[in-house]
C-alpha cells in the first residue's frame, strides 16, 4: 500500500499471518489477569482499529465482532458490550480508512481519538444500563493512552512492510 505524503515510502504488501499473529497477540494482551484497571488501553481495539485502517480487505467489522465477543467471554462482560464497541470502531476505520492514510501519525492520532471515546461511552452506557456501577474517572485515561499509543503500533506493525533503505540503481522502486 502507498502512504501518500505522509512518508513517501513504499510499503511491501502486509503478511496474513502477520497480521491475525498481531490480533492474536492482542487478545493475549488483554487476557493477561494482571487485572484490568480502568485506565488500562484497549490493546485489541488500538490494533483493529490500526489494521481495518491499513488492511481494510483483510480485517473488517466480522473480525472486530468475534474480538468483542471474546473479550465479552474472557471479562464475564454483558455479552455483546465490546462485540458491539469493537464493530463499532471497526466500521468506522474502515470508513474513514482512505482519509486517515493522507495525514502523519498527529493526524490520524487526532483522528482515532474521537473514535475511542465513542467506543468507550458505548461500552460504559450499555454497562450501566445493565445495572452496572458508576466507572471511576480513569474511564477517560483509556482513549487518552490508546490515542498516545498510535504511534508506538504504527511503528511495530508496519516495520515489517518496510522496504530496505538501501537504493538500488536497477530497481526504480
Amino acid at each position: 500500500m502507498i502512504m501518500p505524503r505522509a512518508s513517501g515510502q513504499l510499503l511491501l504488501p502486509a503478511n496474513p499471518l502477520f497480521v491475525w499473529g498481531s490480533i492474536f497477540f492482542a487478545l493475549m494482551v488483554n487476557l493477561v489477569p494482571a487485572g484490568r484497571s480502568a485506565w488500562m488501553p484497549d490493546v485489541v481495539a488500538l490494533v483493529v482499529v490500526f489494521w481495518n485502517v491499513h488492511q481494510p480487505r483483510r480485517v473488517g467489522v466480522a473480525a472486530a465482532f468475534v474480538c468483542g465477543v471474546l473479550m465479552d467471554v474472557h471479562q464475564g462482560a454483558l455479552l455483546g458490550q465490546h462485540a458491539l464497541a469493537y464493530t463499532l470502531l471497526g466500521y468506522a476505520s474502515v470508513v474513514l480508512h482512505r482519509r486517515l492514510l493522507w495525514f502523519g501519525l498527529g493526524g490520524q492520532m487526532a483522528h482515532v481519538l474521537p473514535l475511542f471515546f465513542l467506543a468507550q461511552v458505548l461500552s460504559t452506557t450499555i454497562r450501566m444500563a445493565a445495572g452496572g456501577m458508576w466507572p471511576a474517572w480513569g474511564v477517560v485515561a483509556s482513549p487518552l493512552i490508546q490515542t498516545l499509543l498510535w504511534p508506538v503500533a504504527a511503528a511495530l506493525l508496519l516495520a515489517p512492510q518496510r522496504r530496505a533503505h538501501d537504493h538500488d540503481e536497477n530497481r526504480p522502486l
